[in-house]
């Protein structure tokens, strides 16, 4: 189940919180049932569902990181 708008304003404001910037965006995905897309300034950086499971509400985020964008160390 996708998000809804107060979710998405309310998860918002929690990362924003949480990571101290108000550059992190998230908008509605591509399709009904799609994650919502979350992003920091332009760059897309991950996904966030929806899950119901036991009458309880949570939120995944999801992040993939390539090995190529890693720095040298």
């Amino acid at each position: 189940m996708a998000l809804n708008i107060k979710e998405m304003q309310q998860v918002q404001a929690y990362l924003r919180n949480l990571f101290g910037t108000d550059r992190i965006n998230i908008k509605a995905g591509q399709g009904k049932d799609s994650p919502v897309e979350v992003s920091v300034g332009d760059e897309f950086i991950g996904v966030i569902y929806r899950d119901f499971e036991e009458g309880e509400v949570s939120y995944d985020f999801n992040m993939s990181i390539l090995p190529e964008d890693l720095p040298e160390i």
